[in-house]
């Protein structure tokens, strides 16, 4: 019996249906966020490989709490906060499990939560759990302002993103600024900031060259720009300590993956060691959009505006064929239906051209 079958028609009939897709290796993947392409680099595979072969166990076998700590969470936690600034870090499983923990564990009787009205689902899901919410408009500094002045509550926790994944849009500076006045506890989600922005490559904290204060929380993943898989929460000591004790997904789940943390240890090093080739090559892509676009974008994500679910998948669909991989998000995931092109660094400049011409000549032909 198809206990769902009226309901996966109503998705077909709408452009809304999703599936898994195996795509051929021959396609130019501008769809994932491999933002600096680590993801291929075997080098960095072997050095994982290596230094956790040194260890006689390969899994972390437990929670944090009971005996899944290894001294490879510890050593990538201390490289992290000595590289961040921030007092102390925690590895989490994944960025969907740091926010919720966050959001869980910081929200507390009495708090209010405040969170940018495009966060990110894990933390809109994460908000469920909470009694005192409200969403500001979307990076709009006169919003928070205007919320955190009407408001009264015994602490106020305020979510927002480095880089927001559908649009590119980088966090106004102001927000960081009116969070600071208002000593509101900051989380800001760096899962597509972190490894792109700034001159080293270590995120929003990076390109605004802030010093991380005791209201600053940064979430960043392992899954994108560093290759791997797993996240990290820096803040100040007295928070981390917090978290350990009350952030479920912390306590109890399983330790994050040795060789993901051991795998993430080695890409930053590599980003250490590479970040003037890096950052050219990721200010060549960016420069390339202006000039065949007329596009201004801050990161390595570009969107286009479709709003039509068929629509962008037959663009998408036309894309393939002349050798690119790129995304075709459709709500519920945005408003209206976008194409997504993330400019990954190890992209050769001339194939990143070669899609921006296309794309031109489509937005001249107004076929979308």
């Amino acid at each position: 019996m198809h206990f769902y079958e009226k309901e996966l028609n109503s998705l077909k009939r709408v452009g809304r249906l999703r599936s898994r897709v195996v795509h051929p290796k021959t396609l130019i993947d501008m769809a994932s966020n491999d933002y600096l392409g680590l993801a291929y680099n075997q080098t960095l595979l072997e050095k994982a490989y290596k230094r956790l072969s040194n260890y006689n166990s390969h899994s972390p076998k437990a929670s944090m709490l009971v005996n899944g700590y290894h001294p490879l969470h510890k050593e990538f936690e201390e490289y992290i906060s000595k590289r961040t600034g921030f007092e102390d870090t925690i590895v989490v499983g994944s960025g969907f499990l740091a926010n919720i923990s966050l959001i869980d564990a910081l929200v507390r009787k009495g708090d209010l939560l405040v969170l940018d009205e495009e966060f990110h689902a894990s933390g809109i899901m994460a908000s469920k759990l909470v009694k005192n919410i409200i969403f500001f408009k979307h990076n709009d500094p006169n919003d928070l302002e205007n919320i955190l002045n009407k408001k009264t509550y015994k602490r106020v926790i305020v979510g927002v993103e480095g880089v927001y994944s559908m649009s590119g849009n980088i966090l106004n500076r102001d927000i960081i600024n009116i969070c600071d006045k208002h000593q509101a506890i900051m989380i800001i989600d760096e899962a597509h900031s972190s490894g792109v922005l700034g001159d080293k490559f270590l995120g929003i904290y990076d390109h605004y060259n802030i010093t991380p204060k005791s209201n600053h929380i940064k979430m960043a993943t392992l899954g994108k720009a560093i290759g791997s898989y797993g996240a990290y929460i820096s803040a100040s000591s007295h928070i981390i300590e917090y978290l350990l004790n009350r952030g479920k997904p912390i306590i109890y789940s399983t330790a994050p993956s040795l060789f993901d943390i051991t795998l993430a240890h080695e890409s930053y090093l590599y980003i250490e060691e590479h970040k003037k080739i890096l950052k050219q090559k990721r200010d060549t892509h960016i420069k390339s959009v202006k000039d065949i676009l007329n596009k201004e974008i801050n990161s390595l994500i570009m969107t286009l505006d479709i709003a039509d679910n068929k629509k962008v998948i037959k663009l998408q669909k036309d894309i393939k064929e002349i050798g690119f991989l790129v995304g075709a998000i459709r709500e519920p995931t945005v408003k209206s239906a976008i194409l997504r092109v993330i400019l990954r660094t190890s992209i050769d400049e001339k194939r990143v051209k070669e899609l921006l011409f296309y794309l031109k000549e489509q937005l001249f032909l107004s076929s979308f």
